[in-house]
């Protein structure tokens, strides 16, 4: 058998696979298809997907045909579909950040879609959840404190009395002292 006689066999990405086995999941709850739940963060970006997520696509009721007309004409105009309404879990503390984002969030998922599927947003308020340590941004993660600067910050708060407003500002003293550390040479 010749090289050029074999059909050639590629492998197809596994996301294929899942897509198409959520796609009737994901249509109980008015979703034409998985992607816009499963790329939600890329469609709407990182700000908003951390403050909301889509909970299900409300469709109007299609008006029903008259039954007055003495015959169906042959062949039937399609009547374009009115926008759905995509409901939005949002985050307690965050429904007026959503609101005013609410223009933005149907833009970018109508572009998504390719037309205009949804019209409105309705916000529904309850916890998203919660971000694991590698989820959330480096940036908001406190550098860990080293034992130097601990044994300073305690040493520089051994005259406070109360324990609330001492371990707190240990806390703020690891933080600072961790970037001015006189055994590297920084201070």
């Amino acid at each position: 058998m010749s090289v050029s006689s074999r059909a050639k066999v590629f492998a197809r990405p596994l996301a294929d696979y899942v897509l198409r086995e959520l796609d009737p999941l994901v249509a109980a709850r008015g979703f034409s298809e998985a992607s816009l739940l499963m790329c939600w963060r890329e469609i709407v970006g990182a700000r908003i997907a951390r403050i909301c997520a889509p909970a299900a696509l409300q469709w109007p009721p299609r008006p029903r045909g008259k039954t007055s007309e003495p015959a169906a004409p042959k062949r039937r105009e399609k009547t374009p579909r009115e926008p759905a309404t995509l409901v939005l879990r949002v985050d307690p503390g965050f429904g007026l950040e959503a609101q005013h984002c609410a223009p933005i969030i149907i833009d970018r998922v109508n572009a998504h879609l390719g037309w205009r599927c949804v019209a409105k947003i309705t916000l529904r308020q309850e916890a998203l959840a919660p971000a694991t340590a590698s989820q959330r941004p480096a940036a908001n993660r406190p550098p860990p404190a080293d034992a130097d600067a601990h044994a300073r910050a305690v040493e520089a708060t051994a005259g406070v009395g109360e324990e609330g407003l001492r371990a707190a500002l240990i806390r703020l003293g690891e933080r600072a002292l961790a970037g001015s550390n006189p055994a590297r040479g920084d201070a």
